[in-house]
Protein backbone atom coordinates (compact mmCIF):
# COMPACT_ATOMS: atom_id res chain seq x y z
CA UNK A 1 0.00 0.00 0.00
CA UNK A 2 2.85 2.30 1.11
CA UNK A 3 4.46 1.41 -2.27
CA UNK A 4 1.47 2.67 -4.44
CA UNK A 5 0.74 5.69 -2.09
CA UNK A 6 4.29 6.80 -3.42
CA UNK A 7 3.32 6.21 -6.81
CA UNK A 8 -0.23 7.99 -6.67
CA UNK A 9 1.09 10.49 -4.27
CA UNK A 10 2.98 12.94 -6.96
CA UNK A 11 -0.57 13.17 -9.16
CA UNK A 12 -2.50 14.53 -6.22
CA UNK A 13 0.01 16.89 -4.69
CA UNK A 14 0.20 18.21 -7.95
CA UNK A 15 -4.04 18.80 -8.29
CA UNK A 16 -2.85 20.35 -4.47
CA UNK A 17 0.12 22.90 -5.75
CA UNK A 18 -2.77 23.99 -8.56
CA UNK A 19 -5.43 24.45 -5.61
CA UNK A 20 -3.12 26.25 -3.32
CA UNK A 21 -1.60 28.67 -5.82
CA UNK A 22 -5.05 30.01 -6.78
CA UNK A 23 -6.27 30.44 -3.10
CA UNK A 24 -3.00 31.64 -2.12
CA UNK A 25 -3.24 34.37 -4.83
CA UNK A 26 -0.09 33.14 -6.38
CA UNK A 27 -1.67 32.23 -9.92
CA UNK A 28 -4.63 34.60 -11.09
CA UNK A 29 -8.03 33.68 -12.00
CA UNK A 30 -7.48 34.86 -15.31
CA UNK A 31 -4.47 32.53 -16.08
CA UNK A 32 -6.47 29.48 -15.38
CA UNK A 33 -8.20 29.83 -18.62
CA UNK A 34 -5.22 30.29 -20.33
CA UNK A 35 -3.82 26.81 -18.54
CA UNK A 36 -7.19 25.05 -19.69
CA UNK A 37 -6.91 26.04 -23.07
CA UNK A 38 -3.57 24.71 -23.50
CA UNK A 39 -4.28 21.51 -22.02
CA UNK A 40 -7.60 20.99 -23.70
CA UNK A 41 -6.18 22.04 -27.12
CA UNK A 42 -2.77 21.16 -26.95
CA UNK A 43 -0.85 19.30 -24.74
CA UNK A 44 -3.59 16.71 -24.52
CA UNK A 45 -4.25 15.84 -27.68
CA UNK A 46 -0.96 15.17 -28.53
CA UNK A 47 -0.44 12.98 -25.33
CA UNK A 48 -4.44 10.83 -26.93
CA UNK A 49 -2.62 11.17 -30.67
CA UNK A 50 0.32 9.45 -29.11
CA UNK A 51 -1.42 6.94 -27.28
CA UNK A 52 -4.11 5.94 -30.35
CA UNK A 53 -1.68 5.87 -32.64
CA UNK A 54 0.37 3.27 -30.54
CA UNK A 55 -2.18 1.15 -29.47
CA UNK A 56 -3.08 -1.62 -32.22
CA UNK A 57 -6.30 -0.92 -33.61
CA UNK A 58 -7.81 -3.59 -32.08
CA UNK A 59 -7.87 -2.54 -28.61
CA UNK A 60 -9.33 0.66 -29.76
CA UNK A 61 -12.09 -0.83 -31.35
CA UNK A 62 -12.83 -3.61 -28.24
CA UNK A 63 -16.90 -3.83 -28.16
CA UNK A 64 -16.60 -5.44 -24.99
CA UNK A 65 -14.86 -2.74 -23.23
CA UNK A 66 -17.02 -0.28 -24.86
CA UNK A 67 -20.75 -2.31 -24.09
CA UNK A 68 -19.37 -2.88 -20.25
CA UNK A 69 -18.40 0.46 -19.67
CA UNK A 70 -21.77 2.25 -21.47
CA UNK A 71 -24.35 -0.21 -19.73
CA UNK A 72 -22.88 1.08 -16.52
CA UNK A 73 -22.70 4.60 -17.43
CA UNK A 74 -25.93 4.36 -18.20
CA UNK A 75 -27.17 2.74 -14.96
CA UNK A 76 -25.14 5.42 -12.66
CA UNK A 77 -27.02 8.17 -14.62
CA UNK A 78 -29.97 6.24 -13.99
CA UNK A 79 -29.69 5.64 -10.49
CA UNK A 80 -28.28 9.20 -9.42
CA UNK A 81 -31.42 11.05 -11.20
CA UNK A 82 -33.60 9.09 -9.45
CA UNK A 83 -32.45 9.54 -5.70
CA UNK A 84 -31.76 12.98 -6.51
CA UNK A 85 -34.64 14.36 -8.10
CA UNK A 86 -36.33 16.25 -5.20
CA UNK A 87 -38.16 19.67 -4.86
CA UNK A 88 -35.10 21.49 -4.06
CA UNK A 89 -33.21 19.44 -7.10
CA UNK A 90 -34.93 19.67 -10.55
CA UNK A 91 -33.77 17.91 -13.81
CA UNK A 92 -31.30 20.21 -14.78
CA UNK A 93 -29.50 20.04 -11.34
CA UNK A 94 -29.97 15.66 -10.98
CA UNK A 95 -29.09 15.30 -14.35
CA UNK A 96 -26.04 17.37 -13.95
CA UNK A 97 -25.48 15.61 -10.95
CA UNK A 98 -25.56 12.06 -12.78
CA UNK A 99 -23.26 13.34 -15.31
CA UNK A 100 -20.89 13.87 -12.41
CA UNK A 101 -21.14 10.90 -11.04
CA UNK A 102 -20.61 8.63 -14.17
CA UNK A 103 -18.17 10.57 -15.93
CA UNK A 104 -14.43 10.29 -14.09
CA UNK A 105 -11.12 12.50 -14.21
CA UNK A 106 -9.80 10.77 -17.41
CA UNK A 107 -8.52 12.44 -19.40
CA UNK A 108 -6.75 15.13 -17.42
CA UNK A 109 -5.97 12.68 -14.39
CA UNK A 110 -6.61 9.26 -15.55
CA UNK A 111 -4.85 9.02 -18.52
CA UNK A 112 -1.15 10.04 -17.22
CA UNK A 113 -2.11 7.98 -14.18
CA UNK A 114 -3.20 4.38 -14.91
CA UNK A 115 0.09 4.69 -17.63
CA UNK A 116 2.06 4.97 -15.01
CA UNK A 117 0.67 2.56 -13.07
CA UNK A 118 -0.46 -0.31 -15.92
CA UNK A 119 2.15 0.58 -18.18
CA UNK A 120 0.88 1.45 -22.38
CA UNK A 121 -1.10 -1.13 -22.80
CA UNK A 122 -3.82 0.86 -20.30
CA UNK A 123 -4.15 3.15 -22.90
CA UNK A 124 -6.89 1.42 -25.33
CA UNK A 125 -9.30 0.42 -22.99
CA UNK A 126 -8.66 4.25 -21.32
CA UNK A 127 -9.61 5.99 -24.41
CA UNK A 128 -12.49 3.69 -25.24
CA UNK A 129 -13.78 5.25 -22.18
CA UNK A 130 -13.14 8.67 -22.94
CA UNK A 131 -15.03 8.42 -26.07
CA UNK A 132 -18.12 6.87 -24.19
CA UNK A 133 -18.69 9.25 -21.74
CA UNK A 134 -17.63 12.08 -23.85
CA UNK A 135 -20.09 11.61 -26.93
CA UNK A 136 -22.35 9.41 -25.22
CA UNK A 137 -22.86 10.16 -21.37
CA UNK A 138 -22.91 13.85 -21.81
CA UNK A 139 -24.86 14.27 -24.57
CA UNK A 140 -27.51 12.28 -22.39
CA UNK A 141 -27.62 14.38 -19.69
CA UNK A 142 -27.30 17.30 -21.38
CA UNK A 143 -30.70 16.19 -22.93
CA UNK A 144 -32.14 15.18 -19.44
CA UNK A 145 -30.74 18.37 -18.39
CA UNK A 146 -33.63 20.14 -20.61
CA UNK A 147 -35.92 18.34 -19.42
CA UNK A 148 -38.78 20.50 -18.30
CA UNK A 149 -37.47 23.60 -19.53
CA UNK A 150 -38.50 23.86 -23.19
CA UNK A 151 -40.07 20.26 -23.84
CA UNK A 152 -38.70 18.40 -27.23
CA UNK A 153 -37.64 21.78 -28.43
CA UNK A 154 -35.27 22.24 -25.70
CA UNK A 155 -34.15 19.10 -25.54
CA UNK A 156 -33.61 19.24 -29.38
CA UNK A 157 -31.54 22.23 -28.74
CA UNK A 158 -29.64 20.69 -26.32
CA UNK A 159 -28.36 17.94 -28.06
CA UNK A 160 -27.96 20.06 -30.61
CA UNK A 161 -25.61 22.16 -28.67
CA UNK A 162 -23.37 18.99 -27.00
CA UNK A 163 -23.07 17.70 -30.58
CA UNK A 164 -21.51 21.39 -31.75
CA UNK A 165 -19.17 21.39 -28.53
CA UNK A 166 -18.15 17.56 -29.36
CA UNK A 167 -17.12 18.84 -32.75
CA UNK A 168 -15.12 21.63 -31.56
CA UNK A 169 -13.78 19.70 -29.10
CA UNK A 170 -10.14 18.34 -30.10
CA UNK A 171 -9.96 14.86 -28.27
CA UNK A 172 -11.93 12.74 -30.26
CA UNK A 173 -10.56 14.15 -33.07
CA UNK A 174 -6.86 13.61 -31.57
CA UNK A 175 -8.32 9.76 -30.80
CA UNK A 176 -9.47 8.70 -34.35
CA UNK A 177 -6.53 10.63 -36.13
CA UNK A 178 -4.16 8.32 -33.13
CA UNK A 179 -6.79 5.37 -34.09
CA UNK A 180 -6.35 5.92 -38.30
CA UNK A 181 -2.66 6.02 -37.80
CA UNK A 182 -2.11 3.01 -36.10
CA UNK A 183 -4.97 1.61 -38.82
CA UNK A 184 -2.95 2.55 -41.51
CA UNK A 185 0.65 1.82 -40.03
CA UNK A 186 1.81 5.58 -40.52
CA UNK A 187 4.24 7.65 -39.02
CA UNK A 188 5.09 11.41 -38.81
CA UNK A 189 7.99 12.63 -40.19
CA UNK A 190 10.40 12.53 -37.07
CA UNK A 191 10.96 16.42 -36.34
CA UNK A 192 6.38 16.83 -36.10
CA UNK A 193 6.43 13.48 -34.14
CA UNK A 194 9.52 15.41 -31.22
CA UNK A 195 7.06 18.33 -31.41
CA UNK A 196 3.95 16.16 -30.67
CA UNK A 197 6.24 14.30 -27.88
CA UNK A 198 6.84 17.46 -26.33
CA UNK A 199 3.77 18.54 -25.41
CA UNK A 200 2.15 15.63 -24.92
CA UNK A 201 4.72 15.50 -21.95
CA UNK A 202 3.75 18.64 -20.72
CA UNK A 203 0.18 17.52 -20.80
CA UNK A 204 0.23 15.37 -17.20
CA UNK A 205 1.85 17.77 -14.83
CA UNK A 206 0.06 20.80 -16.51
CA UNK A 207 -3.22 19.11 -16.40
CA UNK A 208 -3.04 17.90 -12.83
CA UNK A 209 -1.82 21.54 -11.70
CA UNK A 210 -4.91 23.05 -13.71
CA UNK A 211 -7.49 20.86 -11.89
CA UNK A 212 -6.62 22.29 -8.69
CA UNK A 213 -6.84 25.77 -10.16
CA UNK A 214 -10.50 24.96 -11.31
CA UNK A 215 -11.31 23.69 -8.19
CA UNK A 216 -10.48 26.30 -6.15
CA UNK A 217 -11.90 28.67 -8.65
CA UNK A 218 -15.19 27.24 -8.40
CA UNK A 219 -15.19 27.23 -4.88
CA UNK A 220 -14.40 30.62 -4.40
CA UNK A 221 -16.86 31.93 -7.33
CA UNK A 222 -19.86 29.79 -5.75
CA UNK A 223 -21.76 31.86 -2.86
CA UNK A 224 -24.46 29.50 -2.41
CA UNK A 225 -23.76 26.92 -0.15
CA UNK A 226 -25.53 23.93 -1.01
CA UNK A 227 -26.27 21.25 2.12
CA UNK A 228 -23.69 18.08 2.34
CA UNK A 229 -26.93 15.83 1.70
CA UNK A 230 -27.21 17.21 -1.49
CA UNK A 231 -23.35 16.79 -2.87
CA UNK A 232 -21.79 13.60 -0.28
CA UNK A 233 -23.48 11.31 -1.50
CA UNK A 234 -23.15 11.86 -4.83
CA UNK A 235 -19.38 12.41 -4.40
CA UNK A 236 -19.38 8.78 -2.88
CA UNK A 237 -21.37 7.26 -5.82
CA UNK A 238 -18.61 8.08 -7.74
CA UNK A 239 -15.83 6.83 -6.10
CA UNK A 240 -17.72 3.69 -4.31
CA UNK A 241 -20.80 2.18 -6.62
CA UNK A 242 -19.41 3.13 -10.05
CA UNK A 243 -16.22 1.13 -9.41
CA UNK A 244 -18.39 -1.86 -7.95
CA UNK A 245 -20.70 -1.52 -10.93
CA UNK A 246 -17.90 -2.01 -13.81
CA UNK A 247 -16.44 -4.75 -11.63
CA UNK A 248 -19.63 -6.26 -11.01
CA UNK A 249 -20.66 -5.90 -14.58
CA UNK A 250 -17.53 -6.48 -15.62
CA UNK A 251 -17.18 -10.30 -14.46
CA UNK A 252 -20.69 -11.18 -15.32
CA UNK A 253 -19.80 -10.39 -18.82
CA UNK A 254 -17.26 -12.70 -18.93
CA UNK A 255 -18.72 -15.27 -16.46
CA UNK A 256 -21.35 -15.07 -20.02
CA UNK A 257 -18.70 -15.47 -22.23
CA UNK A 258 -18.04 -11.85 -23.58
CA UNK A 259 -14.39 -11.44 -24.37
CA UNK A 260 -13.87 -8.98 -22.04
CA UNK A 261 -9.55 -8.93 -21.37
CA UNK A 262 -9.37 -8.93 -17.55
CA UNK A 263 -6.51 -6.29 -17.85
CA UNK A 264 -8.85 -4.15 -19.78
CA UNK A 265 -11.38 -4.49 -16.49
CA UNK A 266 -8.94 -3.85 -14.26
CA UNK A 267 -7.97 -0.57 -16.45
CA UNK A 268 -12.13 0.45 -16.74
CA UNK A 269 -12.71 -0.50 -12.94
CA UNK A 270 -9.83 1.98 -11.78
CA UNK A 271 -10.96 4.51 -14.58
CA UNK A 272 -14.20 4.29 -12.56
CA UNK A 273 -12.40 4.98 -9.51
CA UNK A 274 -11.02 8.37 -10.74
CA UNK A 275 -13.08 11.59 -8.85
CA UNK A 276 -15.43 13.55 -11.32
CA UNK A 277 -14.31 15.17 -14.47
CA UNK A 278 -13.68 18.82 -12.92
CA UNK A 279 -15.52 20.25 -16.47
CA UNK A 280 -18.57 19.16 -15.99
CA UNK A 281 -18.56 22.35 -13.39
CA UNK A 282 -18.12 24.20 -16.51
CA UNK A 283 -21.15 23.00 -18.48
CA UNK A 284 -23.52 22.90 -15.23
CA UNK A 285 -22.81 26.79 -15.43
CA UNK A 286 -23.22 26.98 -19.39
CA UNK A 287 -27.20 25.11 -18.85
CA UNK A 288 -27.73 27.40 -15.39
CA UNK A 289 -27.37 24.50 -12.91
CA UNK A 290 -26.20 24.98 -9.95
CA UNK A 291 -22.19 25.42 -10.06
CA UNK A 292 -21.93 25.56 -6.05
CA UNK A 293 -23.40 21.69 -5.83
CA UNK A 294 -21.65 20.23 -8.64
CA UNK A 295 -18.00 22.17 -8.18
CA UNK A 296 -18.48 20.84 -4.09
CA UNK A 297 -19.19 17.25 -5.87
CA UNK A 298 -16.11 17.41 -7.84
CA UNK A 299 -13.80 18.48 -4.73
CA UNK A 300 -14.93 16.21 -2.07
CA UNK A 301 -14.73 13.13 -4.64
CA UNK A 302 -10.92 14.31 -5.49
CA UNK A 303 -9.98 14.92 -1.97
CA UNK A 304 -11.27 11.74 -0.77
CA UNK A 305 -10.10 9.62 -3.96
CA UNK A 306 -6.56 10.29 -3.06
CA UNK A 307 -7.90 6.70 -0.77
CA UNK A 308 -10.26 5.40 -2.28
CA UNK A 309 -8.10 5.52 -5.49
CA UNK A 310 -5.08 3.94 -3.86
CA UNK A 311 -7.14 1.15 -1.86
CA UNK A 312 -8.67 0.08 -5.29
CA UNK A 313 -5.02 -0.26 -6.94
CA UNK A 314 -3.89 -2.22 -4.08
CA UNK A 315 -7.06 -4.15 -3.86
CA UNK A 316 -6.68 -4.91 -7.96
CA UNK A 317 -2.82 -5.28 -8.53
Amino acid sequence: MLTILAITFPFFALVLCGYLAVRRKLLPLAAIGGLNSFVLYFALPCMLYRFGAATPIAQLLDASVFGVYLLCALIMVGVTTATTLSHRIDWNNAAFGALVAAFPNTGFMGVPLLLTLLGPRSSGPVIVTIVVDMLITSSLCIALSRIGSGGAHGSRAAVMNALKGMVGNPMPWAIVLGALTSWLELALPKPLMQTVGLLADAASPVALFTIGAVLARSQMSTADPAPMKEYVPVALKKLLLHPLLVWGIGHAAIALGAPLDPFALTCMVLVACLPSASNVSLLSERFGANTARIARIILVSTALSFLTFSAAVSWLA
